[in-house]
Formats: C-alpha cells, sequence, structure tokens
C-alpha cells in the first residue's frame, strides 16, 4: 500500500510539472524566429537607421517588440506565418547575406524584393509591426525612455497601461 502511494506521489509529481518543463523549451515558432532574426534586425535598422531623426530600430529593440508580439496567443497565425516566410525568401534572394551587406547594397536589394508584390507586402508588415514598437507604450519592452513619442512630439494615451500584455 505504502508502496503504491510513493509510485502515485512520483508520478503525479512528474505529470504536474511537464508543462512548465514543456514550456520553457524552444517551440518551433521560436527556433523558426531565431534562424531569421538577424535578417528581420538588419531591415528594420535599414529602416530606422542610427543617426536619423527618429531613434534607430536597434536603440528601440523593436526586433524583440516584434518577436514577443507574434509569440502572444491572439497574435494571427497567418501573418506570423507571412513575416517568417518573407524573411527566408530575403535571405535566399540574397543568397543568405542580407545581414552582412553594406547599407548600398541592403537598398538595391530591398528596393528589388519592393518590386515584387510579396516583397512590398512583407515590407510593409515589417515596417507596421516595426512603428507599433516604436510608438507602443514603453511598458512593451520598444519605445524606451519614451524616445519614439518625443521624437515626434506625441504622447501615448491615457491611462497608461500598467501591465505587459504578455508574459515573459
Amino acid at each position: 500500500m505504502i508502496k503504491k502511494r510513493r509510485q502515485f506521489l512520483v508520478w503525479s509529481s512528474i505529470l504536474g510539472v511537464s508543462p512548465y518543463l514543456s514550456a520553457k523549451s524552444m517551440g518551433t515558432y521560436e527556433k523558426a524566429f531565431k534562424k531569421i532574426e538577424p535578417t528581420i534586425a538588419a531591415v528594420q535598422e535599414h529602416m530606422f537607421p542610427k543617426g536619423s531623426k527618429l531613434p534607430s530600430a536597434k536603440v528601440m529593440n523593436v526586433t524583440q517588440f516584434l518577436f514577443e508580439t507574434m509569440m502572444h496567443k491572439s497574435f494571427d497565425k497567418d501573418i506570423k506565418a507571412f513575416v517568417l516566410e518573407g524573411a527566408k525568401e530575403l535571405e535566399k534572394r540574397e543568397k543568405g547575406r542580407f545581414a552582412s551587406m553594406t547599407p548600398q547594397e541592403k537598398e538595391i536589394a530591398l528596393r528589388a524584393y519592393e518590386e515584387t508584390n510579396y516583397g512590398r507586402s512583407w515590407l510593409s508588415r515589417i515596417m507596421t509591426l516595426t512603428m507599433e514598437g516604436m510608438f507602443s507604450d514603453p511598458i512593451y519592452g520598444s519605445n524606451i525612455n519614451e524616445v519614439g513619442w518625443k521624437a515626434i512630439n506625441a504622447y501615448g494615451g491615457s491611462p497608461r497601461p500598467k501591465t505587459r500584455y504578455i508574459e515573459l
């Protein structure tokens, strides 16, 4: 009787903890995003470079914002797939070297990609998601020190959020 109870407690503990263990492992989307993250970051940094009137994409942490936004359970799965596939397509077109190109080479590559319907739509989506990060409430991890708002002399709505929409 004691042995059965002990076995029950051991198995209950293992089964009770297993969802938490699997939640910590990297999911399919996360793995796919990590592969194309340098490309997305390079596109965002090209669109919002250091030294322009708006803060740079890198300083504003917009790639992480994009990732966290797309990880949310309410984010549209088709848009998520589109963002991933569009980055893969850009990398394929540029033979895996987009992130290491010079600014001039990136401009030429992005203009060529923009000439395709798919590329134009993808670049528009990346621009939209990047701007959402740049001008969102700083609680979400971007628009650090409200620099995005200050750059355009506009400020977020009221009341301000008190918690993030996604638990990290």
